[in-house]
């Protein structure tokens, strides 16, 4: 079937809007009209190459829509079924067997290549060659996608649809980053470092999970107002202060029990580290280009400091998803406070103002 999918043709280049061919499911396989689909740090980061999804591809991958059609082999999806897109996995490894989706050892290969992990092939054509098209499972920057049967996420048909695609990576790598993986006790203090989508979602989990200290820290102003807004007890400027790391031990008489970096700068993690407590926690989201290394003071780990990385907050889809979506329903989790709207043709734009940092958490609203 002809489809419109925003195409990326080198590295660096623009998502241009063009038609392509799109096959039908295969057995296994589920296809989705797609409503919206949320732009992520890691779209951009695959367009400009820093990892090496082939060019030409079709990105997205927080996609939301309405089941089409299923192949004859998929027993847990229905037409007309709301759903979220999700990251891919195998179900087969030892990660997989024990739950643990997100490190699945073959998250790379079903994420990243764009192609079909069992023959190569990609549903996605161009003018008669293939495309890089399954990109997290799913390439959702299309008016209609293709993904596997276990990362299609079913939610209730009274959420709103086109809010919710985020929810399949950003919202809740962040959220579950401090739900799941820091799992913080009441009463603990927690440091984010970066007020983007994944480090508010991350300040709504640590509301959630009952931190009374929570300080968010940004370079954007307006970024920063947002935190607060949403429950931040302190936020700083790194730019407006002498010293970031002192003015939290200030703030908090000591160091933070739990930190968060989002930003995927190694200077940042570096203070994230430097600001906890003996025993405190470190919590890795943010992802630099592949091979970035970072420098840290073995003696600063020593004393009981642990550094943790984090996959799409340890969560599976299935299970974590309509967590939150239940807990959005009942005001608990107020995503939609970061969430700007763009017709699909304005992708361009959407991504221009998500990288100055004019918006938060840009959402594409196809037009079906």
């Amino acid at each position: 079937m002809e489809i419109k999918a925003a195409v990326v043709h080198e590295k660096g280049g623009s998502f241009e809007i063009e038609s392509v061919e799109l096959e039908e499911p295969r057995a296994d396989e589920v296809l989705i009209d797609m409503t919206a689909v949320g732009v992520c740090h890691t779209d951009l980061s695959v367009r400009d190459q820093y990892y090496p999804t082939p060019l030409p591809a079709v990105l997205g991958h927080e996609g939301s829509g309405v089941v089409e059609a299923v192949g004859e082999d998929v027993t847990g999806v229905s037409p007309g079924d709301h759903v979220v897109l999700s990251f891919d996995y195998d179900t087969t490894c030892s990660n997989c067997r024990n739950g643990d989706v997100a490190y699945c050892n073959e998250f790379f290969e079903h994420n990243f290549t764009g192609r079909r992990v069992e023959d190569g092939s990609s549903p996605i054509s161009q003018n008669g060659n293939e495309i890089s098209g399954l990109f997290f499972g799913q390439s959702s920057f299309a008016t209609t996608a293709i993904a596997k049967e276990r990362n299609v996420v079913v939610v209730p048909d009274d959420a709103p649809l086109e809010l919710l695609g985020p929810l399949g990576c950003g919202i809740q790598t962040g959220a579950g980053g401090v739900i799941n993986s820091l799992d913080p006790q009441a009463g603990s203090s927690m440091v984010i470092f970066g007020a983007g989508s994944v480090g508010l979602s991350a300040l709504l989990g640590a509301n959630i999970k009952g931190c009374t200290d929570i300080i968010q820290i940004d370079l954007v102003d307006s970024r920063l107002k947002k935190a607060e807004e949403l429950g931040a007890t302190m936020t700083i400027n790194p730019e407006a202060v002498d010293d970031t790391n002192s003015a939290i031990q200030d703030e908090l008489g000591g160091g933070a029990d739990y930190s968060l970096e989002t930003t995927g700068q190694p200077s940042v993690l570096r203070q994230a580290v430097d600001v906890l407590r003996q025993g405190g926690t470190c919590g890795v989201i943010g992802a630099p280009p592949l091979g970035t290394e970072v420098s840290l003071d073995v003696n600063t780990i020593l004393f009981g400091r642990t550094v943790q990385g984090i996959i799409e907050g340890d969560s599976h889809p299935k299970e974590f998803i309509p967590d939150l979506v239940e807990l959005y329903q009942q005001g608990k989790f107020p995503f939609d406070e970061f969430v700007t709207y763009y017709d699909f043709d304005d992708i361009q734009q959407a991504v221009a103002d998500s990288e100055s940092g004019e918006v938060i958490k840009p959402i594409l609203r196809m037009d079906q």
